[in-house]
């Protein structure tokens, strides 16, 4: 930027700019307290010639009656003399010494002794004298506050903070610009590798972006390492912070969020700050533009694809793939992929939450893709996505299951002919069961058995569609996680509890399940 700096054209950098601006801020709330410290001094010099005036009202009276013009009745009060003693009794305050004359007597000014001869003679009544000495004491807080300003430094920068914030409710708007990449033949995906990572998010809000190989492989029923280190309470009233979702993905790859309450934002993968696997993260308001009161419900990983090799058309949002969304209440929507292809930063809505509910997951399918609704009472129904139409984004959805009363959606998961579903209930237990154990149903029932829950599994948190050779990442409420090979998970009925997947600390619980990419897999890509 090119400004003129102290009367000299200059070329300054952003922070020089602000450093410049914050200087101009600082002198202009100086001099301005200066003029109006000067004002309040003027001011109080004369209300204290009529406070002294008033308290002497019969002599100055006969002054000036015996006085032959105007300017004898001046001199005679400006040759008056008050000891210190008499001005405070009159109720005056002696802020300089300079008002005393050699002898240590307090004298009239000229300024004082033509406000005195200007007095008009309703100020004299019992009103008005109240309101003359009123108006001096806080007169008085006025000129301590001003000259406390002029004192502080960080008085003067409090008022620059205030200053700007007023202006800042009074005349913010939206940003009308967009901050985005300098374009060019190098584009920012050339220069970041394109690796497997871990994408951590807190209850609180907090989100970060760890290497798949910071987290070790270990049998089941481990006790884990920290995956995150998250925020303590802070007193007795306050919930300490504990890990809520975790996600895997390839860092040129887009994550989609949606929000428990219907609304959607896209980034890259590669825009999520990377911090190591203990980190507490970066608080996702200062990445996502969230609306107040939004949680992240769900993510989804969209692979990043063009066609006609580089530099060719980018084919990510492909029209032929839809999004599948599951509400806590049983409710589920089906939209086009390619509805999200232009997405305001400050997001969008995906679909609309009825009042008491709220987004649960949304997964990305085919077209022709079954999925799997579970819920917390352990029950589950199977149904073609087929039965669903593609709806747009403001809409309501369909009933996909009618869970029972104080039962709620906890999880969906697609149909794979290769895979088993895994399902965990929060107190570890957990277990894998073949999809052809789940006969296929039209939404909307009630569906059947999936877990048998109780006492020592607790009510289901989650469930996967996983295979032999995936692996899985167990997340507690304290903040531990534990990466599992689901080979080491034995497959069980329906209607059964299953094994012991996580040893849990007193007082914790088993708050999610979430799959984990291979190293394997993330170097092929």
């Amino acid at each position: 930027m090119l400004a003129i700096d102290r009367g000299r054209p200059k070329l300054l950098s952003l922070k020089e700019a602000v450093a410049c601006f914050i200087e101009h801020r600082r002198e202009v709330v100086l001099r301005r307290t200066r003029f109006l410290l000067r004002e309040a001094e003027i001011r109080a010099e004369k209300l204290e010639g009529y406070l002294i005036a008033l308290a002497n009202l019969d002599e100055f009276i006969r002054i000036i009656r015996d006085s032959s013009n105007r300017d004898e009745a001046r001199v005679r009060l400006l040759a008056l003399e008050f000891s210190r003693k008499q001005i405070e009794k009159f109720g005056l305050l002696l802020r300089h010494d300079s008002r005393l004359n050699d002898s240590g007597q307090y004298c009239f000014s000229e300024p004082q002794a033509d406000a005195i001869l200007e007095l008009r003679l309703y100020q004299l009544t019992g009103l008005e004298r109240d309101k003359i000495s009123g108006e001096y004491k806080e007169l008085l807080k006025t000129i301590a506050d001003l000259a406390d300003i002029l004192a502080r430094e960080e008085r003067v920068l409090s008022l620059i903070k205030g200053e700007l914030k007023a202006i800042k409710e009074k005349h913010a708007g939206p940003r009308l610009t967009e901050i985005i990449p300098e374009e060019g033949e190098i584009s920012i995906e050339d220069l970041i590798a394109n690796e497997g990572c871990i994408i951590t998010v807190t209850h609180n809000g907090f989100i970060k972006r760890t290497a798949v190989s910071a987290y070790r492989s270990q049998k089941r029923g481990g006790k884990g390492v920290i995956g995150m280190t998250t925020r303590d309470a802070q007193n007795e009233t306050e919930e300490g912070d504990f890990v809520e979702h975790l996600f895997t993905a390839s860092t040129h790859d887009y994550l989609v969020f949606f929000t428990k309450t219907g609304r959607c934002y896209v980034e890259r993968v590669y825009e999520i700050p990377e911090m190591s696997r203990t980190a507490k993260g970066r608080s996702i308001a200062n990445i996502l533009n969230l609306q107040s009161g939004e949680q992240i419900a769900a993510t989804l990983r969209v692979e990043s694809t063009t066609s006609g090799g580089t530099g060719g058309v980018e084919t990510t949002w492909n029209p032929e793939k839809h999004i599948l969304f599951a509400d806590r209440s049983g409710l589920v929507k089906k939209s086009n992929l390619g509805d999200f292809s232009n997405i305001r930063k400050g997001g969008i809505i995906a679909i609309k939450i009825e009042d008491g509910d709220e987004l649960i997951s949304a997964v990305l399918t085919e077209g022709h893709d079954e999925v799997v609704l579970v819920t917390k009472d352990g029950m589950s129904i199977r149904f073609s996505e087929e039965e669903l139409r593609d709806q747009g984004r403001d809409t309501v959805g369909v009933w996909g299951i009618r869970p029972e009363k104080g039962d709620e959606v906890v999880a969906v998961s697609l149909v794979r002919n290769d895979c088993t579903l895994l399902v965990a209930g929060e107190n570890g237990i957990g277990k894998r069961t073949p999809f052809d154990d789940y006969r296929k149903q039209s939404r909307g029932g009630k569906g059947v058995i999936t877990m048998k829950t109780g006492d020592k599994t607790g009510r289901v948190v989650g469930a996967l569609s996983v295979t032999d050779a995936d692996e899985i990442m167990l997340i507690t409420t304290g903040g531990q996680m534990v990466r599992t090979p689901v080979a080491q998970i034995r497959e069980a009925g329906r209607n059964t509890m299953g094994v012991k997947l996580i040893g849990l600390p007193d007082g914790e619980k088993l708050q999610g399940i979430a799959p984990v990419v291979s190293q394997k897999e993330d170097e092929a890509e």
